[in-house]
């Protein structure tokens, strides 16, 4: 495939309360044999996003807390169907981009030391989630 786009999509299961959700594993899969090129994760939804951060060491629950503290689930928002406080989770894609992309080398991510894909999801009233990956050989 010289030049080409393979892709795949995840299905993740958010569950009932916000959350990070490590994507690392699934994406490292993907990219094993892929050479040298480019890895886009993508989320098709209005309502989450994906980062590259450090998780397991509390990064997580702190982001959680910090989009609590900007974001609260509370009638503020213009937006509202859906649960309480759910317009808030429309904001989101603002501030947690629906897309990174990460350098792959000799089918390696080039992530840092500390560095994780992961899917943040605040939306409760949406437990599915699709990821698409896609490959960027070149």
């Amino acid at each position: 495939m010289m030049g080409g786009v393979r892709s795949q999509v995840l299905h993740v299961t958010t569950g009932s309360r916000p959350a990070v959700h490590d994507l690392t594993p699934a994406c490292a899969e993907f990219v094993a044999d892929a050479g040298d090129g480019l890895l886009s994760v993508w989320v098709p939804h209005a309502t989450a996003g994906v980062a590259a951060m450090e998780l397991g060491a509390g990064s997580d629950t702190d982001l959680i807390a910090a989009l609590d503290h900007l974001l609260p689930a509370d009638d503020r928002w213009r937006h509202r169907h859906g649960s309480h406080g759910h317009g808030r989770d429309h904001v989101l894609p603002a501030l947690v981009s629906p897309s990174i992309t990460v350098p792959v080398l000799d089918g390696q991510l080039q992530l840092g030391t500390w560095q994780s894909i992961c899917l943040v999801d605040t939306n409760v009233d949406n437990p599915e989630r699709s990821v698409r990956l896609s490959f960027l050989e070149g």
